[in-house]
């Protein structure tokens, strides 16, 4: 019995051992399994994360060559857009263009004029006259308030040649005529630079008439009213010497026109140089300077864009205003004449500045209020011409309404207006273009990393 129970004891051990034995193969198995798939996902995201690095620099690679092949395309494009454009130029010099008929001149009548400040508003009318009568016309400018576009329609043309060149410098040409109209004659325009208004109106006209001198030319000065300065004579004669304050903030313009007359007939007097001298009073029309700052584009813009019409002082000056080819006609009937002492080229009928506010904003329309503001200093109170020496002289005087002159000068403006706000439309949509803004960013550059 005893050795039953010791028998069947060790049997209990032994079973117990064999499970434990088992239990701890199995937890083994099991631990060595654990660390093989650990192990083995590691290898796998090893693997993974070198991949995705290939595919990244292959990407990076591709997008390199594409960026390289678009820049090539590019340069290619910029070649062949120059070629394009060399040949557009060799097309257009082959191309005749499309002029104004003109008149035609034999040599007998056919006169090479100069005209200074060409370019500019009064000039650029002048010109379209007498190249129109068939003359050869030499336009001289340095374009400080003139504009090429003024007179483009006749560039290329034969009888017509573009001279960029300020007069205070010697001009040495062969001429028979001249017209002396280079000066700024807006008050913010020749008060920017008084010093160099002096030397247009003094050392311009001495360029001016020594040309004259040297080639026997006939010369026409283009004087102002200003020469009247604040009158106290009413209507202004020409034998009214004039009321001028000689160190106001207009005395460079005045003060330099009256030594331009001066100049003038002392070359007559002296080198028998033939002189005329038109005193030029307020001009309006198309082509004026939009920002020039006087009355008649002041008012226009202001009424166009719906702004408040600002007048100077308590608006009871008067102004005298004429049309521009008004003005041409008298220049050169002027200058056709042989008539030499000055004469008065201006539209007799008189307006004050606050009428003259209100008859604008009555022709363009709109909301606009007329508001009076500080009174300019040195302004001319009173400006009207006796035209009675253009009347008997030149049988010249104006004729082309004051509203009807108004009228077109409104319809320029306005289509200026429409030109600049769609220019300057076109400019804003193209340079905050996706394009645009694509091209002027930096490079692309991409680093895939250095794990």
């Amino acid at each position: 019995m005893w050795t039953i129970s010791i028998t069947k004891k060790r049997s209990k051990l032994i079973a117990i051992g064999v499970v434990l034995l088992i239990l701890i193969i199995i937890l083994y198995k099991t631990s060595v399994c654990c660390k093989f798939l650990s192990s083995s996902e590691d290898r796998k995201s090893t693997i993974i994360s070198s991949a995705l690095k290939q595919d990244l620099l292959a990407n990076y690679m591709q997008q390199q060559k594409v960026l390289q092949q678009q820049r090539l395309e590019l340069q290619k494009t910029h070649e062949q857009l120059a070629r394009l454009e060399e040949d557009l130029r060799a097309m257009q010099a082959r191309t005749p263009r499309k002029y104004p008929k003109v008149q035609y001149q034999n040599y007998k009548n056919r006169k090479r004029i100069l005209i200074t400040g060409g370019a500019g508003f009064v000039g650029s009318h002048l010109v379209d006259v007498l190249m129109m009568a068939g003359h050869e016309i030499i336009v001289v400018d340095n374009f400080f308030t003139g504009r090429k576009r003024n007179v483009a329609h006749w560039l290329g043309h034969e009888n017509f040649e573009l001279i960029h060149h300020d007069i205070v410098n010697p001009l040495f040409i062969e001429v028979d005529e001249i017209y002396h109209l280079a000066s700024p004659a807006s008050p913010p325009h020749y008060m920017f630079n008084p010093v160099k208004t002096i030397k247009t109106n003094t050392m311009g006209t001495i360029n001016v008439l020594g040309l004259a001198k040297r080639v026997m030319a006939k010369v026409l000065i283009a004087s102002t009213s200003e020469v009247y300065g604040d009158p106290k004579v009413h209507p202004q004669p020409e034998t009214y010497w004039g009321h001028v304050n000689p160190i106001g903030p207009r005395a460079c313009y005045d003060e330099g026109k009256r030594v331009s007359e001066t100049l003038s007939y002392a070359y007559a007097k002296q080198e028998k140089v033939q002189v005329r001298v038109a005193r030029i009073f307020n001009t309006y029309g198309p082509r004026m300077h939009m920002n020039d700052g006087r009355v008649v584009s002041n008012f226009i813009l202001q009424a166009l864009r719906n702004e408040t019409i600002t007048v100077y002082g308590n608006g009871k000056q008067t102004r005298a205003f004429q049309y521009v080819s008004d003005l041409v006609d008298g220049l050169i009937a002027l200058m056709n004449s042989n008539y030499t002492q000055p004469i008065n080229l201006g539209n007799p009928v008189e307006h004050t500045i606050e009428e003259f506010a209100v008859i604008i904003k009555d022709l363009v329309g709109g909301q606009s209020e007329v508001k009076q503001t500080e009174a300019m200093e040195d302004d001319p109170q009173r400006r009207k011409p006796d035209i009675t020496r253009a009347l008997k002289y030149l049988n010249w005087e104006p004729k082309v309404p004051l509203k009807t002159g108004l009228i077109r000068t409104i319809d320029y403006f306005r289509t200026e207006l429409e030109r600049s706000d769609r220019n300057a439309a076109n400019s804003k949509k193209f340079f905050e273009s996706r394009d645009m803004q694509r091209s002027q960013r930096s490079r692309f550059n991409f680093d895939p990393g250095n794990d």
